[in-house]
């Protein structure tokens, strides 16, 4: 007999080597036909896989994340399945479930070409397969088996792959008449299958080396029920809809340039204000909680990211080393601000009376993305960080990490992100040379980083092997109007850098000792963040954030003068304002500034001139009355005043 303990931490005894399935069967038949995947002793399996000894085990439905995973895993081989039958000869390269859906890339074979035309086809087979119930089947081979295999149906991709797996670790999965090697898990069978919609096609490099074979890439999604996929496809109109790159470009925030350079953002005016207001409100909000501001240059030298450890992490990823006219010497284009701000730090002596000492920059750094991974705003080569780094006492620590949780709790609520979970990021326990530092140093930081937000009483989850290199961390997965998931804030603990760089502080006793070092981002990165912004409001930002807070509409060419006298007065305090003195009928020029997005539209007649006053519509809300333009730059102040004052 083993025992098995549930979530609930109640524990039931079962015959060595039954699954899952017959696991959940006996609990309710209800049950077994719901649930997708389990998660025995931390880790997912497929339902039907035998536990032999004592085990934790958790029953994943589709609301569950691992239930999603395995729902999804199976399909892309589903869909490999029925690729395979449809291209005879058609390689696989990997088929991952994704956060929505999945994907695989595959290699069609000389002169074939799969297209958008082509989905439906295969979406059809998917479906007839689906229908058959077909089982999944899980099989442990040797290495040499598993070459034979797939050198015998002369995938190249797959048998390169197996060349670097270690017997032992081996593992197939079929499915009717396919065949793939996989870690798995999967569903019992192709049964829960029963609404599947292929989405898209796109070019991605094998193993994302731009040198390699550029490979087909099939995105599909599938539903346990039909219900599901049609409100997915409601979400994906809508996601269109604010998709940040058509509203960037409608109301001109930002654009890209084939001659700068790909995932190079350039800022126009409208967006460089965006940018620029939101730069200015953290600004003072941490002077007042006692940051110093610094700045730093877009490069260093290789031999300073050497020491902070970002070099060996990261160098293959980072823009090539810029060689300058001295033998030896390289610099590279910044990839992090910490070495940098670790080197402020040093410049000075400091008591252990100066700690915590808390330094912040809005600082660009770069990194080289492949080119199919760029998306507008959210994947770029160039971003700027609104990055700080907190230097503190071992005893400080606690009380410091709270308080960021505090301050990036405070600007969630002035930007109303209010639906968002904690993520603990940590150390992956079975693969440790990832990462930098020493156990106890580890310890004592995840430790801290769970408590704190214990004693915060934030919401969180955890998230193994996602810990940054030298740290772990406490990431905010923001989610925005349409339920879909953003990482912003983070905070990180860091004993590593401090010792790496030798920073000290001489403690009470007058003997040197080693600060705690927390990095820091409220944004993350302030192009994600405005994209994420964009998105989340389809445009249309708060008064504080808006680029133009209103727009002046003269009736008529004979009003122009009284409304440039208005605009003098709105921009002298500091309001930014327009005119619109297109010789058109009123009526158009309101829909032409209401697509703008332009929080207040100010509308000047006769009746306005003779009373020296304005007509003020509000965006979306219609009229508000009339004001005299005195009265309107203290209304705006107030509700500017409003937004961001909590």
């Amino acid at each position: 007999m083993i025992k098995i303990t549930f979530p609930d931490s109640s524990v039931r005894e079962y015959n060595s080597g039954i699954n899952s399935l017959q696991i959940a069967e006996q609990i309710s038949p209800r049950l077994a036909k719901e649930v997708l995947s389990a998660t025995v002793n931390g880790e997912t399996w497929d339902l039907t896989r035998p536990i032999i000894s004592d085990a934790t085990l958790k029953l994943n439905k589709w609301d569950d994340e691992e239930g999603k995973h395995a729902f999804w895993h199976s399909s892309a081989h589903l869909m490999a399945e029925a690729l395979e039958s449809l291209y005879p000869g058609i390689k696989f390269g990997i088929g991952p479930a994704i956060e929505n859906g999945f994907y695989y890339d595959v290699d069609p074979g000389d002169g074939k070409v799969i297209t958008d035309a082509d989905l439906i086809t295969i979406e059809n087979r998917m479906k007839e397969l689906a229908s058959k119930n077909l089982t999944y089947k899980r099989q442990d081979i040797s290495k040499k088996e598993a070459l034979e295999l797939f050198s015998n149906k002369g995938d190249e991709y797959k048998t390169e792959l197996i060349s670097e797996l270690e017997d032992g670790t081996i593992t197939i999965y079929s499915q009717g008449n396919f065949t793939d090697l996989c870690r798995g898990p999967h569903l019992p069978s192709t049964e829960p299958m029963k609404a599947i919609k292929l989405l898209s096609i796109a070019g991605a490099y094998w193993r994302g080396n731009e040198n390699r074979k550029m490979l087909t890439r099939i995105y599909g999604i599938t539903f346990p029920k039909q219900k599901l996929l049609d409100d997915y496809l409601v979400f994906l109109e809508e996601a269109k809809r604010r998709d940040h790159r058509r509203i960037g470009k409608e109301l001109e925030l930002f654009t890209f340039s084939q001659k700068v350079g790909m995932g190079l953002p350039l800022w126009m005016p409208k967006g460089s204000d965006i940018r620029q207001n939101l730069i200015s409100y953290l600004t003072s909000v941490l002077r007042k909680r006692g940051y110093k501001i610094v700045t730093t240059p877009h490069i260093g030298n290789v031999n300073l990211y050497k020491t902070s450890g970002h070099y060996e992490k990261y160098g293959a990823d980072s823009f090539q080393p810029i060689s300058t006219p001295q033998e030896g010497e390289q610099f590279m284009l910044k990839p992090m601000n910490c070495p940098h701000h670790c080197e402020i730090y040093n410049a000075t002596p400091h008591s252990y009376k100066d700690l915590p000492l808390r330094m912040a920059e809005f600082g660009t750094v770069y990194r080289y993305e492949q080119s199919g991974e760029l998306h507008g705003l959210t994947r770029v080569r160039s971003f700027t960080q609104d990055d700080a780094h907190h230097f503190c006492r071992q005893d400080q620590l606690r009380e410091e990490f709270k308080s960021i949780i505090d301050l990036i709790l405070y600007i969630f609520k002035i930007l109303n992100f209010n639906d968002f979970t904690a993520q603990v990021s940590l150390r992956d326990p079975e693969n440790k040379q990832k990462y930098i530092g020493s156990d106890e140093n580890w310890e004592k930081a995840e430790r801290d980083i769970i408590e704190a937000a214990a004693e915060k009483n934030l919401k969180t989850t955890v998230a193994l092997g996602e810990a940054a290199f030298y740290g772990p961390k406490l990431d905010f997965m923001v989610k925005d109007a349409i339920g879909r998931k953003w990482q912003l804030g983070t905070i990180q603990v860091d004993y590593n850098l401090p010792e790496r760089f030798e920073l000290t502080y001489n403690g009470s006793d007058n003997q040197k000792h080693r600060p705690v070092m927390i990095h820091r981002t409220i944004f993350g990165s302030m192009e994600r963040f405005v994209a994420v912004l964009i998105e989340n409001s389809a445009g249309k930002f708060p008064l504080w954030l808006a680029p133009e807070k209103a727009v002046i509409l003269p009736i008529s060419e004979k009003f122009n003068d009284y409304a440039g006298k208005v605009l003098e007065i709105l921009n002298n305090s500091d309001i930014c304002t327009l005119i619109d003195e297109r010789s058109e009928k009123i009526g158009k020029k309101i829909r032409d500034n209401e697509l703008k997005r332009i929080p207040y539209l100010l509308i000047i007649g006769e009746k306005e001139v003779e009373n020296g006053t304005i007509a003020v519509r509000k965006q979306g809300e219609g009229d508000k009355g009339s004001m005299k333009t005195e009265e309107f730059v203290s209304f705006i102040q107030e509700e500017i005043k409003k937004e961001i004052a909590f």
